[in-house]
């Protein structure tokens, strides 16, 4: 087994310092995310997913996040609810299919990664990282493209919206009323950003709580102006 293998990926935590000399261009994921954009070229919406994804991986938010539980949910954010849905609506389903299914496995699979032991073994087996990352942004492509399929029962789908948002709320919830750190990851890192651990974690669950909540909320009002547009006869 490679020794790098066994470490965070991205580096260690950074220093405040050197942040911004801290941008990952790991040749395997440029190269994975340039046949991305080539085949996602004719679709804004992709390319825009393509960005989303640089800036989640390729851009020192991803060092921070190795110091920053705060920083890990901006960058879980940024996949699930913006990297996912732009992706989703770049290779759309032939035909919209049940979104129930998509909204328990996008919620268990949210839910499981944010499970102190599993979450602290991804941030240190790097093979483990990616099957993280890879299953978040898959099981929240899943769940887009099934609420946001144009020819989707559009109700049911915003209301399945907002359930992704309040699950994810209440995750967040319970990390921020959570009386002690959950992560080893993250209980040394964040001193140096003028955080404790627990601050640090408390900061991440009310960014999962609340600002993250705006994305599904603006996916939401889209689908509900498609809604509004069926409703009047005019083509959505």
């Amino acid at each position: 087994m490679p020794e790098t293998w066994n470490t965070i990926y991205c580096g260690a935590a950074p220093l405040p310092d050197e942040i911004w000399a801290r941008w990952n261009f790991d040749p395997v994921l440029v190269a994975a995310l340039l046949v991305l954009a080539v085949l996602l070229r004719r679709s804004p919406s992709g390319l825009l997913g393509v960005a989303v994804l640089v800036a989640a991986f390729v851009s020192p938010l991803c060092a921070l996040s190795s110091a920053l539980f705060a920083a890990r949910t901006v960058h879980h954010v940024l996949i699930i609810a913006l990297a996912a849905p732009l992706l989703a609506l770049a290779v759309p389903a032939r035909r919209p299919g049940p979104a129930m299914p998509a909204f328990l496995v996008s919620t268990a699979v949210l839910w499981l990664w944010h499970w102190p032991a599993a979450y602290d073994a991804a941030l240190s087996f790097v093979p483990l990282y990616w099957v993280m990352q890879l299953s978040l942004l898959g099981a929240f492509f899943w769940f887009w493209r099934a609420v946001l399929h144009p020819a989707g029962p559009l109700m049911p789908s915003v209301l399945t919206i907002l359930a992704g948002w309040m699950q994810m709320a209440l995750l967040g919830a319970l990390l921020t009323f959570a009386p002690a750190p959950l992560y080893e990851a993250h209980l040394v890192a964040p001193m140096e950003w003028g955080l404790t651990a627990l601050s640090d974690q408390q900061l991440g669950g009310l960014i999962m709580w609340v600002p993250a909540g705006l994305p599904f909320l603006i996916w939401a009002a889209l689908s509900m102006r498609g809604l509004w547009r069926r409703m009047a006869g005019a083509p959505a």
